[in-house]
């Protein structure tokens, strides 16, 4: 027995060691963690429970029989991240360069059908050279295989992919049916083909941070959902975003305590809106002063800046927020804001999330590069999310909701279910300015009839009032109290129950 115990100790030694000393050496002068450091900083101080810690690769060609490392170039397991179970592997790039091989393939299965199995979310830790060229087509249906297991996956358990190293050709693409990518400036990066391919076909010079880099999918691309300085806070926040969602499809949002008062009021909120209403103000301020302890975690900050997503608290309980900026294009929805938002509403809708929408919007960005780019389809994106979601919806409009794009952000008629609006909101078919000098276009010489039709068609439709004769907006509501109104109005839906028809699934218009 004490010799099997022994052979038992050099096992997990050898597994534990991975790639070997030299190659973990070079892994931290990149400034990089190695696989199992990061599982021990992301998780609970021992929570971990490590499976498939002795799996060996199966191949035999280009000498790889006598090239065999316990575990396989992947670690895999299950643990807590503040008390809550998930499930987590971590690629290991000192073991032949984090390869995936169909044995390092099927470890990754294993652990995502667990939980589904038992209701957990699965992160990702990607740092790989992508698929093992010696296994051929063995490492390429190991690829499918986590990719079958991604889709039924999707809107089952929450599923989170950190890119902390390479991700390359065929990889990239389980990362991009999670819910979310998370990268790391400096030492992550994805493409599905490489600068060598790039500048042998199209003949451009570019380098791997420039084509794939985190600056360039969390700023111009929108692949990734946030970029971090390094692995160390990459991994402390990634702690912190997952205690905002719930652990399934079938659990409400998590409850966390809160000393915030909600019934809590914000005097300044009354002079966020300007008097010149083309002067932008920052709905940031807006969304830190309503949620819990001002705790607001944007997601995609640098991508399509014009509308903000991310998670918040209110009452202690998570909610998602979707708000207009007018800093950014007046606050107008175009292609890239449009896909941003309806995937984020997507997400909250299928994991039971509340809803809250902070509208100023003057409408959808116009131009032929919109029009080209097919910003009829993108928009609808927005709009088939909002109206098929079936979780609480709270709208609230602070100043522009105009044409179009009034309806699309969550509008009472898609099933919008609280909708408020502050004194200063203008809800109408467009700009008092645009639509006088259409009505009126007989007198556009007449720069003082056109200016008098202007304030005439200000004060009829360019208020909340008439929208709230009709039913459209339930009430109108002072600014500071947005916090105590909103927190209400979601506790009213607590028990919100709503289904849509039967169906095998609808089709987006993608």
């Amino acid at each position: 027995m004490h010799q099997i115990i022994e052979r038992l100790e050099e096992k997990r030694a050898a597994a534990r060691l991975g790639g070997g000393e030299a190659r973990i050496v070079k892994q931290h002068q990149k400034g990089k963690l190695t696989a199992r450091e990061r599982i021990e900083l992301f998780l609970d101080p021992g929570s971990f429970e490590e499976w498939d810690m002795f799996v060996e690769h199966r191949c035999v060609d280009f000498g790889m029989e006598g090239q065999k490392v316990p575990g396989d170039g992947v670690v895999t397991g299950y643990g807590t991240v503040n008390g809550r179970l998930v499930f987590v592997f971590s690629q290991d790039f000192t073991v032949f360069g984090g390869s995936l091989s169909q044995a390092h393939a099927e470890k990754i299965c294993k652990i995502m059908d667990h939980a589904i199995k038992v209701g957990a979310p699965v992160i990702g830790l990607n740092d790989s050279g992508g698929a093992r060229i010696q296994e051929g087509v063995d490492s390429l249906a190991g690829y499918a295989d986590v990719f079958q297991r991604n889709v039924m996956a999707s809107g089952v358990i929450p599923q989170i992919s950190m890119i902390m190293g390479p991700c390359a050709g065929g990889a990239v693409y389980s990362p991009a049916m999670t819910d979310f990518i998370f990268m790391v400036q400096d030492s992550s990066y994805m493409f599905v083909t490489g600068p060598e391919v790039v500048k042998t076909v199209t003949h451009e010079t570019v380098t791997a941070e420039e084509l794939g880099g985190a600056l360039t999918h969390s700023g111009k691309s929108g692949v990734s959902d946030l970029a971090f300085e390094n692995d160390v806070e990459a991994l402390l926040m990634l702690r912190r975003f997952v205690n905002f969602l719930p652990a399934n499809n079938r659990e409400k949002p998590p409850v966390w305590p809160c000393d915030d008062p909600t019934d809590r009021m914000e005097p300044s909120l009354d002079t966020l809106i300007p008097d010149d209403p083309n002067k932008p103000y920052d709905m940031k301020e807006l969304i830190h002063k309503i949620v819990d302890e001002g705790d607001f975690f944007e997601l995609q900050p640098n991508y399509a800046g014009n509308i903000l997503t991310g998670f918040g608290r209110m009452q202690g309980s998570t909610v998602g927020i979707v708000a207009n900026q007018p800093m950014v294009l007046a606050g107008c929805l175009d292609i890239d804001s449009s896909r941003k938002a309806a995937r984020f509403v997507r997400f909250c809708d299928a994991f039971n999330i509340p809803v809250v929408t902070l509208v100023d919007v003057p409408g959808f960005l116009p131009g032929t590069s919109q029009e080209y780019g097919g910003i009829i389809k993108h928009g609808a994106k927005l709009l088939y999310a909002y109206a098929e979601a079936t979780v609480p919806k709270v709208t609230l409009i602070t100043r522009k909701a105009y044409g179009g794009a009034y309806d699309v952000m969550s509008s009472k008629h898609l099933r919008g279910d609280v909708n408020l609006a502050w004194p200063s909101a203008e809800i109408a078919v467009m700009g008092p300015k645009g639509a006088v000098e259409i009505i009126f276009r007989a007198d556009s010489g007449d720069e003082e009839k056109i200016k008098a039709r202007t304030e005439e068609y200000r004060s009829k439709f360019a208020n909340p009032f008439v929208a709230g004769s009709r039913g459209f907006i339930d009430d109108v509501i002072m600014p500071h109290a947005t916090r105590k109104r909103i927190c209400r109005s979601l506790a009213m839906l607590k028990e919100k129950k709503l289904e849509n028809p039967w169906r095998k699934h609808g089709n987006i218009p993608l």
